[in-house]
């Protein structure tokens, strides 16, 4: 829960790197809050939205630790973009966000510490 925390805290922050770690740490928690958010309004039975709400909510947070992970390999956050080409990108996205870090420091930073 503290690199969900991390996260949010530097949600705005486009600048420096994040570990593998951080990363999908934030992953997992977003995919778990999210899918509670969506059986609370599939046990309601009423449309309130919660699921999209809270997508909106961390849009900003998700782009940037994506950014500072990317920068962790080396690559420019730019490279999110990539989405844009159907199925192929989001796989080649996923790939790079799996590259491990690169161990020196780079023109984004020193390398992002794990613990």
């Amino acid at each position: 829960m503290k690199w969900y925390i991390k996260v949010l805290k530097n949600y705005g922050t486009f600048s420096g790197r994040a570990s593998r770690t951080e990363y999908w740490m934030f992953v997992l928690v977003n995919f778990v809050i999210s899918f509670i958010l969506s059986f609370i309004q599939f046990v309601i039975d009423k449309p309130l939205f919660l699921p999209v709400i809270y997508s909106l909510l961390v849009a900003a947070p998700s782009l940037a630790v994506g950014a500072r992970r990317l920068h962790d390999t080396g690559k420019s956050g730019w490279w999110q973009l990539i989405t844009l080409v159907p199925l192929i990108g989001g796989i080649w996205l996923i790939i790079l966000f799996c590259q491990p870090s690169d161990p020196k420091e780079n023109r984004f930073g020193t390398m992002a510490k794990a613990a």
